[in-house]
Order: structure tokens, then C-alpha cells, then sequence
């Protein structure tokens, strides 16, 4: 490598490490009274011409905010139902009429809870909000439905089983909404049918929202790990407007999203809420997050989502809505057949995107099928994915080795045209030419590799499949770093202060490819320093993709001493130059009679 490739790499360790600095979470603060008012606040909130004003206080005010229609409804008898699956556990309420608890049964906490994704102390979700005629703004949250089950009562539904219950929300003798939730037992969803019966002239300005008002709780042991991965989105239009709560205690909303909206949702790192219209066209969505502070550095991103649907007034009236709660795996979100994959971290979507979703994915669930075993998958993966790329490995090792055997020519060059660098330069290329030589030939191959690498990253960084698997020895979860060290202090900028195995083990083989490529005595300093950073900024990954990568530099240390055993006595030869006029046209042109 010459000067300018060491400068390089000194300004991608910079970048890396600026790139760190910048994304490092920043220190607890205190949370001021008006802080924690933010906190406790809620979204989607309209005004009488049906669009969003601000937020909505949990808590009602003593004074009447219910009318004329509704106040009545204030008070009842809260019955719980609860639905089983081999997939789920879900509890339903007459109060809201809404799902107050969902618990996956196949997954578990990192403390080895049940994964349950509605926050239970914050009331049920997935409810109406709209105007009254008489200028009231009404939450079916906070209103008592009837229904004909018994309190407690248990449902257990096998795969192939479905089952259906009304919720009543009775106004008076001519008007009531109907809500119907259909539960099956081969799917993490659940389906609604809204029924408005005679309520033209109670609900106002032709639109009521369907809202999820407290995101996601959070289930992994790093939240700040999760908190990266936290978004809320909307499909519209074949576009896919996103927000994502960066800054401490500011809500970032994004109320404009108008058309045909074919879904609203929210994630966490590894598992989603989807709520899907059905039949009739939605108009418009409607997103909000906030970031706040968790107790030792942790941090919280909580979205709220909402769907507003037109309402016209007629006698009667019904919508349908698909409501999803459940893994980001590729296969069950693929399924809903709308699009929902699109919310999955699987790279940029003009080229990574497409190598994570029909190449990785493919061969990785391919793999599972005969190896039960995720390191292992892994560790064969890396074999698979080194042989796929030994072509460019090959042509880029080949190419540096031949620009090591010319360094001493090269710098004899420098040092007899040092006072002319025009000169010198033209020299140099003319010793590459004379050679055949490409000074990019060692770098090219490795471009062409990245996009595979990224899509790598990108699926193994987040897959569902890695959490909690265990390996061997001390690496019992892939899905987080594999910790064997806690240092009494966190080193700056990279803001750790554990060692992981895994990645110290990449470090080491990146440290002896670099060893066996890099001779050049100028060069020791970056010979120490990349793997060093890489050490330190794969620290913090998960260990499933620090295996990936450590057997992938072990190969590659075997793939470089093959390839210099090969050629280590082959001597340099001078590539034999085309003379000019020796190609195809002047071949032709030679043949052709000469005119007299």
C-alpha cells in the first residue's frame, strides 16, 4: 500500500470513531416537571374539523368531557376474557372493549418473563376517538362496553380454531357500535369489525380515528440496543413516511400523512404492532414518539399510532381492521401480503435490501432446516459465503502480493525522483504498466464484496432467529455481545466497559491478516490500529455476528497462506505490451487491397 491508501485508513478510523462519538447515548439528566408531563402524555387528539391539535392528558378532568351521548357510559362492570394460542395469550375487557394484555408464549424476556407487548397498567388499546355532535371529544378508552361472557372466562383455540365476541357500546335505543374481535389460532393477529349503527347524528365531522396510543414495552436487557431500532411508520401510497425519537423528552410527530393508508406501525428490535385497514380506504395517519430516560443510562422510545377513517353518515356502517402483534420474522410479516416486511431492518432498500431478502434470508432458514444448532448455521454460513466471494478474494490477495514484490522498486523510484513528484508519479505508473499491475486491484475486489458484508450485518445485527440461541462455552445469547470481562471504567468515545470474547477473537485475525499483507515498515502503525478500533466497535454487537465474522477471517488467513505458498517463489515478469496497430481493426485494415 502507498501513502495515499495509509491515509486511508486513518480516515476511516477517524470516521469511525466520530461516527461512534456522535451515536454515543448521552448522560442522564434531570427530568423536570414539565419533562414528566411530556412523559405522561398521550396523542391524537382532534379538534372539531377532525384533524390533530396537540396532545390529551390521561387522566380525564372532574368536569364533564363526556355530553350528553356518552356520559352514562362512564361507569360499569369490567369482565375479562382470555384468549389461548399456541401462539399468544391475550386478555380482553369490556372496559374500552379493547385488549388490555398480549403475551407471546413461544418467546420470553431477557429475565425470562413472558414477552407481553401492551403496557397493562396503562388500560387497553386499539379504540375509537372522534367528536360528539355537542363538541365533545370521546374515547372509547375510557367508556364501559357489554358483552355476553362471564368474567374469567378462558377460550383455548387450537391452529385451525377461530372465535368471535361482541362488545356493545350502547348509546341509547336507536345508536350503539358494535365492536367484534376475531381471534385464530395460526396467527400473532387478531381482526375488528366496527359497526356503527344509527350514529349519523352523534358522530361529527364525517371521520373517527382507530388509535394505539402506548407503543411497545420493551423486553431485551440494553435498552439502548432496542431504543436503535424503535420507529413508528406508515404506508402510503407506496411511500413509507417514518419517525424516529432521537432527542431527550421532545415529541416528534408527523400529522400530514394523507392518502390511501395501507397500514400504521411501531417496533421495537424485535417485535411489531401493525394496525391494517381493511376494505375501505383510510385518509390519512398519524405518528408520534418521545425518547425519555431509563434509570442506569437506559433509554425509552414510546410511539403512538392512528388511523383516521371517513365516516359518512349513513344509518349503518362497518370497517375492518387487521391488527398484528407479534416477531419481526421475514416469513410471518411477509404473510399479511401488504407490505409489512418493509418495516424490517434488512438494509438499503436500491441494493442491500434486495441481497438480505432473496439470498441471506433464504439460505440462512435453507441451513436451519438440517442443522438445529444457530452457531453452527452461522460458522457453515461463513464457509458458504468465503467460498462464494474466493474469486475477488483471490484476484485482490493476488494483486496486493504483486504490489508488495514491487515496493522495492517502487521505492527506489521515490527516492531518485523525490525532488520530482510529476516525475516520480509518471514512473511509478510505468512500472505498474510494465508489470501489469493494477493499483486498484486489491481494493475493487474488496468493493465489490461490501454490499454482500452490509446485508450480512443488516440481517444477523436484528434477526429474531439469534435471540437467545445459545452457542457453546460462555456464549449463551447470539443476539447480544458476548461479555467475558467488565472493565472498572467505560473507554471514551466507544462509551463500553465490557469485553467481549468474540470480538477480541476478530480483532486477533484481523491483526494477522494485516501482518501478512501489509509489509511495508511505514505502515506498523496501521497494521495495530484498525484491528484495535474494529475490537472496540464490534464490542458492542451481537456475538452471532462477531462469530460470523471471526470464522470469516479465519478462512480468509487460510485463503491468503494458500495463495502465498502458491506464489511465493514466482518471480516477477514484465507483461508483454501490445504494439500499436496489432488489434482487430488494423488486423482487417492490413487485409484490404490498397487502392493504386
Amino acid at each position: 500500500m502507498d501513502r495515499n491508501v495509509v491515509i486511508g485508513f486513518i480516515l476511516i478510523g477517524l470516521v469511525l470513531m466520530i461516527w461512534l462519538w456522535m451515536n454515543a447515548p448521552p448522560p442522564p439528566q434531570s427530568t423536570s416537571k414539565l419533562d414528566s408531563l411530556a412523559v405522561n402524555q398521550q396523542v391524537n387528539r382532534i379538534d372539531t374539523s377532525g384533524s390533530i391539535i396537540g396532545e390529551r392528558k390521561t387522566t380525564l378532568p372532574t368536569h364533564d368531557t363526556l355530553g350528553r351521548y356518552f356520559l352514562h357510559l362512564k361507569e360499569g362492570k369490567k369482565k375479562t376474557l382470555i384468549i389461548e394460542t399456541d401462539r399468544y395469550r391475550a386478555k380482553v375487557s369490556t372496559m374500552g372493549g379493547a385488549i388490555h394484555s398480549w403475551e407471546l408464549t413461544q418467546y420470553k424476556t431477557w429475565d425470562n418473563h413472558p414477552v407481553s407487548l401492551i403496557n397493562k397498567s396503562d388500560g387497553g388499546e386499539f379504540n375509537l376517538l372522534f367528536c360528539s355532535s355537542d363538541g365533545k371529544l370521546i374515547s372509547t378508552k375510557d367508556l364501559f362496553f357489554e358483552s355476553n361472557y362471564t368474567d374469567g372466562q378462558l377460550i383455548k383455540l387450537s391452529e385451525s380454531d377461530s372465535f368471535a365476541i361482541d362488545f356493545y357500546l350502547n348509546i341509547d335505543k336507536h345508536s350503539r357500535i358494535v365492536k367484534t374481535l376475531i381471534f385464530r389460532g395460526d396467527l400473532y393477529s387478531y381482526d375488528v369489525t366496527l359497526k356503527f349503527e344509527g350514529m349519523a347524528n352523534i358522530i361529527s365531522n364525517f371521520a373517527y380515528q382507530v388509535t394505539w396510543e402506548t407503543g411497545l414495552r420493551y423486553m431485551e436487557h440494553n435498552s439502548v440496543d432496542e431504543s436503535n431500532y424503535a420507529k413508528a411508520f406508515a404506508l402510503v401510497g407506496g411511500e413509507l413516511p417514518e419517525i424516529d425519537a432521537t432527542s431527550f423528552n421532545e415529541v416528534v410527530k408527523d400529522s400530514n400523512i394523507s392518502g390511501r393508508v395501507m397500514w400504521v406501525a411501531t417496533r421495537n428490535k424485535y417485535f411489531a404492532l401493525a394496525i391494517i385497514p381493511k376494505g375501505k380506504d383510510s385518509q390519512r395517519a398519524y405518528l408520534e414518539g418521545i425518547r425519555t430516560h431509563l434509570p442506569d443510562e437506559g433509554v425509552k422510545e414510546n410511539y403512538s399510532i392512528a388511523i383516521e377513517m371517513p365516516f359518512t353518515g349513513r344509518s349503518l356502517e362497518s370497517d375492518r381492521f387487521t391488527v398484528f402483534m407479534g416477531p419481526l420474522d421475514f416469513d410471518i410479516v411477509k404473510r399479511y401480503n401488504v407490505g409489512l416486511e418493509k418495516i424490517m431492518s434488512l438494509g438499503a432498500a436500491w441494493i442491500i435490501r434486495p441481497i438480505s431478502e432473496y439470498v441471506i434470508i433464504p439460505l440462512f432458514k435453507f441451513l436451519r432446516l438440517f442443522i438445529p444448532n444457530y452457531g453452527v448455521v452461522l460458522i457453515i454460513f461463513s464457509f458458504i459465503v468465503k467460498i462464494v466471494l474466493h474469486p475477488l478474494s483471490k484476484t485482490s490477495m493476488k494483486s496486493m502480493q504483486k504490489m508488495q514484490a514491487l515496493q522495492p522498486m517502487i521505492n527506489e523510484i521515490k527516492e531518485k525522483y523525490k525532488e520530482d513528484p510529476q516525475k516520480m508519479n509518471k514512473q511509478v505508473m510505468r512500472l505498474y504498466k510494465e508489470y501489469g499491475v493494477n493499483p486498484a486491484g486489491g481494493c475493487l475486489p474488496l468493493l465489490l464484496q461490501l454490499p454482500i458484508l452490509y446485508a450480512l450485518w443488516a440481517v444477523f445485527s436484528s434477526a429474531i432467529q439469534l435471540r437467545q440461541a445459545s452457542f457453546i462455552w460462555w456464549i449463551h445469547d447470539l443476539s447480544i455481545p458476548d461479555a467475558v470481562a467488565r472493565l472498572p471504567f467505560k473507554i471514551p468515545i466507544f462509551n463500553i466497559n465490557e469485553i467481549s470474547g468474540l470480538a477480541l477473537l476478530m480483532g486477533i485475525t484481523m491483526l494477522i491478516q494485516q501482518k501478512m499483507s501489509v509489509k511495508d515498515p511505514r505502515q506498523k502503525m496501521m497494521v495495530w490500529l484498525m484491528p484495535i478500533l474494529m475490537t472496540l466497535m464490534f464490542t458492542g454487537f451481537p456475538s452471532g455476528l462477531n462469530l460470523y465474522y471471526f470464522v470469516f477471517n479465519l478462512l480468509s488467513i487460510g485463503q491468503q497462506a494458500w495463495i502465498n505458498k502458491q506464489h511465493k517463489n514466482e518471480p516477477l515478469r514484465k507483461v508483454e505490451q501490445k504494439k500499436s496497430g496489432s488489434g482487430f481493426i488494423s488486423r482487417i485494415a492490413k487485409d484490404l487491397p490498397l487502392k493504386k
